[in-house]
């Protein structure tokens, strides 16, 4: 370093990637300080340099190299794991400054030797005791692989079949093309049908255990349970997502035009994908492009960003820190917000270039077979080469990434949904109680060249088995013949929407589910 970049450092005060010391003093605080920048994001201790005053002193020639070896003798014998550290030295009047640079650990938690862990807060350090921050940090740098862990007593009763069916179906697509040879297609069978014709005598629970996605003691995998259990939630409370759409342009704005509610995002990856890019859908706006006034409209963010970003969120997030992924449409920006920091060794730069590193491994490589994404780091260059404007925060205090996408033209009297000017509150009514009453006019959707919203939030709501009485008091409305007819039926003479007993219609039990294609 120059002496002008090392007293612009001084001039800029103690930062949390720089350090001043006057002198080594005490080895053991040295060591802390190593074991915090290791355990952080790496930085650089300046030697010579008063940390209260700023005042420069620099060493002598004699004084620069028993600091040097000192400073290489604390990293490598009072630091479990030990680090390697890289020593320069800075001509100034009168004497040399030393700069020990201490890279980001690959290893952490690193420990000082009394089996103390420090962590960089600020200027200054902490010691670390909570085990979800050291989880974080091991996640961080991949020493510990959250989705592999184990989640307690998950079984394949709580398994969504037809999530698992989608996933085989397209993750061994090739190999089912040349296997069916008795006159039924692929997507005719069941899942444990689809196994066994790819192993014979084969379940899917045991093609899930092949995949790692089941430990060997039948334990399912946190990976397994985001993936294909029916009410995720249920096991993990916070994979989650929470909505909202705010008047004005403050996340502390006390009304909101619409939101999903808890019971809205209860299920798997993919439910909770197809929520959210509902959710984009009914409360952005629809622009037009073309000069003809009678031409389609297209959303006011690209689709294809918004799907990327949203598969990334879910994917991508930290399973460490309890939070839940939070998607805020604001008049003038949409947020989305990913529990964690970007792993170790990644920037935002990197990202944007198209350097993939994924965080959780095994949710990563089969996701790809539930959710449209290419899982080669494709995704954000596709989303970018839209042309939308995208702004990234990789938030230190939060520790969140949060995607802000500015809106192109925003203004306070953007389209609202059934909810308008509530704020929000535990007993505020949720989307099931608000929707308003059928209209008798609306066509069937047989007749139309695509779903209206309502419609899209049966088949959403409907991505695991609901009754009709759950569909209809989601509506809002009565359990008759004719709202059945309107919402349930048209659904399904359209294909998309299907019977769980559908050889016995009138049956008690009888539930309806969305169509997997």
């Amino acid at each position: 370093m120059t002496e002008t970049e090392i007293l612009e450092l001084r001039d800029l005060a103690e930062v949390g990637k720089v350090q001043f010391k006057e002198r080594v003093v005490d080895n053991y605080d040295m060591a802390c300080e190593m074991c915090a920048l290791s355990n952080y994001r790496g930085g650089r201790i300046i030697i010579g340099i008063n940390d209260k005053t700023g005042a420069i002193n620099p060493l002598s020639f004699q004084e620069t190299q028993e600091t040097t070896q000192t400073l290489g003798n604390i990293a490598s014998t009072m630091l479990n794991p030990s680090i390697l550290i890289e020593t320069d030295t800075s001509l100034m009047e009168g004497g040399n400054l030393v700069i020990a640079s201490v890279k980001e650990g690959t290893n952490k938690p690193y420990h000082d030797n009394r089996g103390i862990i420090w962590i960089k807060q600020g200027s200054d350090k902490r010691k670390i005791f909570d085990n979800m921050e050291l989880k974080a940090m091991m996640e961080d740098c991949g020493t510990f692989e959250a989705d592999e862990s184990v989640v307690p007593n998950a079984s394949m009763d709580d398994m969504d079949m037809d999530a698992i069916k989608r996933f085989l179906l397209k993750k061994f697509r090739d190999a089912l093309s040349k296997q069916t040879d008795d006159g039924r297609r692929p997507s005719d069978l069941s899942a444990d049908e689809i196994a066994s014709l790819l192993i014979k005598d084969k379940t899917a629970e045991s093609i899930l255990r092949n995949l790692k996605l089941i430990r060997p003691d039948g334990r399912f995998t946190v990976a397994a349970v985001i993936l294909f259990a029916k009410v995720t939630q249920r096991f993990l409370p916070t994979y989650t997502a929470k909505c909202f759409s705010f008047f004005g342009n403050s996340v502390g704005g006390s009304e909101y035009r619409d939101r999903f509610s808890e019971t809205d995002m209860e299920g798997n990856i993919l439910h909770q994908y197809n929520s959210i890019m509902q959710f984009f859908s009914r409360n952005l706006r629809n622009v037009q492009v073309e000069e003809n006034f009678n031409s389609v409209g297209e959303l006011e963010i690209p689709p294809v960003a918004l799907m990327e970003f949203t598969a990334n969120a879910l994917i991508h997030r930290s399973l460490v820190w309890r939070m839940p992924v939070r998607v805020f449409i604001f008049d003038d920006r949409v947020e989305i917000h990913s529990p964690g920091n970007l792993p170790a060794g990644m920037t935002v730069e990197s990202m944007v270039s198209g350097v993939s590193m994924p965080r959780n491994d095994l949710l990563f490589s089969n996701a790809i077979f539930l959710l449209p994404y290419t899982g080669v780091g494709s995704g954000l260059k596709r989303a970018l080469e839209t042309g939308v404007q995208v702004r990234f925060n990789d938030n230190e205090k939060t520790k969140e990434f949060i995607i802000i996408i500015p809106r192109k033209e925003h203004h306070k009297n953007a389209p609202t949904s059934s909810i308008t000017h509530q704020p929000p509150s535990k007993n505020a009514p949720s989307l099931t109680t608000t929707h308003q009453p059928p209209d008798k006019n609306a066509p069937s959707l047989t007749t139309m060249h695509q779903v209206t919203k309502k419609q899209q939030d049966i088949l959403n709501f409907c991505s695991i088995p609901r009754t009709a009485q759950e569909i209809m008091n989601r509506l809002g409305i009565q359990n008759q013949s004719r709202s059945r007819k309107r919402y349930i039926q048209a659904l399904i003479d359209a294909g998309q929407l299907e019977r769980t007993i559908p050889e016995n219609p009138n049956d008690p039990n009888q539930k309806y589910r969305r169509v997997r294609k």
